[in-house]
């Protein structure tokens, strides 16, 4: 996280979304100021709590994906959750608290892969050396009578040339017992066979795989047993109380207006719910208590028809910073295409390559379909770069469907004239709308 100045999370914002540089500069603030807080001491600390954000905009603009790529940037245990799908205590839904449960068990798990990373090397060394006697074992009757390290040295080094990579080797596995869910719908599950883990042995079986599946099984396993578990969950807990990033989608969708009975009574409930969360309390996990106090939530929600004033004021306090994401212009839609390092473009480029076709936009048909999004937008549902799928689906129907890759490479332009053509239906529908008083 410390070598990230606000500025330079903006500029890797920026490779990815297009505008909405007061979100971006919000998050990049609220960002630096978990590592601001880290470097003080503990008495400091403790005073100090992140300052939530809600972020106001109509869908599509990138407000998940700020939080995403924001999370993914510092490697932040990072969850994101549907506030629609809470519901009070009482009725059938989950559990308001679950948010919690599975950033922490994202955060022990993000811990364990860079731990089980640490160890790869060792790991992978004696995981090769188990599938070298394996093997040994497999062609104990092609060996005749050379002595059995040289046939080991042999064998490992055909190993390492890749030569056995789709072998099929029998190698033990743990027995996984099945999960069982609690409550249908309720996402809960236990493990049965986990309960006697401390008074049995783990159950072995023999599966057959291929070498270089097995490989990755052995090394897995090897690697499980090198780090401490231990410490990974102490660590895991640790992250998710003090750099965890919580993102509430449609978090508009639980606020009331004005009214409070009917469906409206629910809505509140899912608020007075989620309140002491994010005020700060401790809930109860699998591994153990989890302080929320500084957890940063950041909330999104388009609040077309209820306000952030219609949240109880409790949470609306709790949500000091609240952004304006701004509509996307016509300008914003050609950045989209050409610039970000994901653009759409440039990914349906890369899936028509694998067929031979080599795929290139001109400037003019960028500007043509950015237009038909904006237009779009404005007369039918404002669904910002979500429009972009449709129209790119239907521009390169035709494409998509009659390239097999039995030909050779195709060069290929979209030019303004080939969108023309191929959204002719979708231009028609926006002329005669001009004549519409």
């Amino acid at each position: 996280m410390n070598c990230f100045s606000p500025r330079q999370i903006v500029a890797e914002l920026d490779k990815y979304i297009i505008g909405q540089d007061k979100a971006k500069r919000e998050v990049a603030v609220a960002l630096r100021n978990r590592y601001r807080r880290s470097q003080l001491s503990l008495e400091v600390q403790e005073e100090i709590t992140p300052k939530n954000i809600i972020m106001k905009g109509p869908t599509g603009v990138g407000k998940t994906e700020i939080a995403r790529r924001l999370a993914k940037l510092v490697r932040a245990p990072f969850v994101k959750v549907e506030a629609t799908k809470f519901t009070e205590v009482g009725y059938v839904g989950r559990d308001c608290e679950s948010m919690i449960r599975d950033l922490v068990e994202y955060s022990v798990r993000l811990v364990r892969e860079e731990q089980k990373h640490d160890v790869a090397v060792k790991a992978k060394a004696i995981a090769k050396r188990k599938i070298v006697k394996i093997l040994c074992e497999q062609f104990k009757n092609e060996r005749g009578e050379q002595p059995e390290v040289f046939f080991q040295d042999q064998i490992e080094a055909r190993l390492n040339n890749g030569e056995f990579k789709d072998t099929i080797i029998e190698i033990e596995v743990d027995d996984q017992p099945k999960t069982m869910e609690l409550v249908p719908g309720m996402g809960t599950e236990i493990n049965l066979g986990s309960i006697f883990d401390g008074f049995m042995p783990k159950k072995k079986k023999r599966r057959k795989f291929t070498v270089s599946e097995a490989m990755k099984i052995l090394q897995d396993e090897e690697a499980s047993k090198l780090i401490d578990e231990d410490a990974v969950v102490t660590e895991g807990v640790r992250r998710a109380e003090q750099e965890g990033i919580i993102f509430i989608d449609e978090i508009d969708k639980i606020a009331s207006k004005g009214k409070t009975n009917g469906a409206d009574v629910s809505r509140e409930g899912v608020q007075r719910d989620i309140l002491p969360i994010v005020e700060g309390s401790t809930v109860n996990t699998k591994y153990g208590s989890v302080k929320t106090d500084y957890i940063l939530f950041i909330a999104a929600g388009a609040f077309h028809i209820a306000g952030v004033e219609d949240l109880i004021p409790e949470l609306q306090g709790r949500f000091p910073i609240i952004v304006e994401l701004n509509s996307l212009t016509k300008e914003d839609f050609v950045k989209i295409l050409t610039i970000p390092e994901n653009a759409l473009t440039k990914q349906y480029a890369t899936l028509l390559s694998v067929d031979k076709i080599d795929l290139k936009f001109s400037d003019d048909a960028i500007e043509e379909i950015a237009m038909l999004c904006v237009e779009m937008n404005a007369t039918q549902e404002d669904i910002g770069a979500r429009r972009l799928h449709t129209i790119m689906e239907n521009l390169l129907e035709d494409i998509s469907f009659n390239a097999d890759g039995t030909h050779p490479v195709i060069p290929l332009t979209i030019d303004k004239k080939y969108v023309d053509e191929h959204l002719a239906e979708i231009i028609s529908r926006r002329n005669l709308k001009k004549f519409i008083l």
